[in-house]
């Protein structure tokens, strides 16, 4: 059905819009799932259904933005989170049932913010964004939302997206107050310009004295309300579309608000020069290598020439983005047993002796050497997530690898590809 409406001005308030476009009336497509957000001057719908974008976190913000996406018709989402569906998230969580508790949250919000439009994707990942998400895939999609609860996270992602020159938004909550913050690289200041001795500090409180991950922290959860992590959310989607629509957005900034008092303050973030988080990525040379094959297979392709770009020569190392603890071995008795899993990925209580019960010393890697035992196998075994972009050093310089044989099954979300059925959204 089609209704005929006075057009609204396109140009802003208080500009001189001539009578007669005022009066001219408007063919509205009542049918038109977007019709009513066409009418935003400067709204491109095309620009959104090819529009890519990845939520880390299907929590409270999570959920709030995924369903915004999903209502103005972002054609692709990628939503990570690594914990399953209980309770307590029934209070603050708009795509979660009673009956959902133990199932994955990203996979569970994918399906329900695709029943609010079957037209676009979501693709769900179950799984950690800092071990298990790989550099691909930042680089692949047009800019990422932060639906986070710690700093840690936080940290990584900001460094992921300055690698790869992706803008990214980010929110926190707590009790009726919140944040979003808006980092476009590479010239803004980025989230971790603005961290403090604090902020590392409480980072640090994270892991034991070995480096290995405490099993409890003893901060508590968060605080919050659904109020304030839909305003919150619905801020974080809003910039997004600016950004998506190319229109200036307030990059390096926070806008707080303070629910107490109803009040907005905007701040601008301090840029700092030496930020460690603002190391930049070249192009990647698209490797037909997935990271189920081996290490030495990368340093084979290091080795040949590709175009203008020359092969590496010298001893050769792969940097390991995500720490390896290799193994632990106890002081006391000679224990070993081998771990090759990240170091985020390893508790403090695994790095006991089962033997005599001292405390095991970790054998951490930061690189892969030439020649090593790791260097025979496989990268997934080092540690480097499917479709990630590595670095390989030699002599003289470095060389940067897209595993592209992994693509496929990255952007297909592990296999998740939800098709909507009009009842379960499988």
């Amino acid at each position: 059905m089609k209704t005929d409406q006075p057009a609204a001005s396109p140009t802003p308030a208080g500009a001189d819009a001539g009578a007669e476009a005022e009066s001219a009336p408007l063919r509205i497509d009542d049918d038109d799932r977007y019709g009513r957000l066409r009418l935003i001057s400067w709204w491109r719908q095309e620009r959104l259904a090819a529009a890519r974008i990845l939520v880390v976190g299907a929590g409270a913000l999570g959920n709030e933005v995924l369903k915004n996406l999903a209502l103005v018709g972002v054609g692709t989402t990628y939503v990570i989170d690594l914990d399953d569906v209980d309770t307590s998230n029934l209070s603050r969580s708009v795509l979660f049932r009673a009956g959902d508790s133990g199932s994955s949250k990203a996979e569970v919000a994918a399906r329900r913010a695709l029943e609010l439009n079957p037209e676009i994707a979501i693709h769900p990942i179950h799984g950690d964004v800092i071990t298990d998400l790989g550099l691909g895939l930042f680089a692949d999609v047009d800019l990422v939302v932060g639906c986070l609860d710690n700093r840690e996270a936080r940290l990584w992602v900001n460094r992921q997206c300055w690698k790869v020159g992706t803008p990214w938004v980010d929110a926190g909550i707590q009790e009726i107050q919140g944040v979003v913050k808006v980092f476009v690289p590479p010239d803004s200041a980025c989230y971790e310009c603005a961290m403090t001795e604090r902020d590392y500090q409480l980072l640090n409180l994270r892991y034991s004295c070995p480096l290995l991950k405490r099993d409890e922290i003893l901060a508590g959860k968060v605080p919050t309300a659904p109020t304030i992590a839909s305003m919150m959310a619905a801020l974080e989607v809003q910039e997004a579309l600016k950004i998506l629509h190319g229109m200036p957005v307030a990059a390096g900034s926070a806008l707080v608000f303070n629910g107490v008092a109803n009040q907005f303050y905007a701040t601008r973030l301090p840029r700092r020069e030496d930020c460690l988080s603002h190391e930049t990525y070249p192009e990647p040379t698209e490797a037909p290598l997935g990271h189920a094959d081996s290490v030495a297979e990368v340093f084979e392709l290091a080795r040949r020439p590709h175009g203008d770009e020359p092969g590496l020569e010298g001893p050769l190392s792969l940097a390991l983005e995500r720490e390896l603890v290799a193994a632990l071995d106890c002081p006391r008795c000679g224990w070993h047993a081998a771990v090759n899993r990240p170091r985020t990925k390893v508790r403090q209580s695994e790095a006991t002796c089962p033997n005599c019960r001292e405390a095991a010393r970790p054998e951490i890697l930061s690189s892969v050497e030439e020649g090593s035992p790791h260097a025979a196998g496989a990268l997934k075994d080092a540690g480097v997530p499917a479709y990630d972009i590595v670095r390989v050093d030699g002599a003289e310089g470095s060389r940067f690898f897209l595993l592209a044989g992994d693509r496929p099954a990255a952007l297909r979300g592990r296999g998740l590809d939800l098709k909507y059925d009009g009842e379960t959204g499988r």
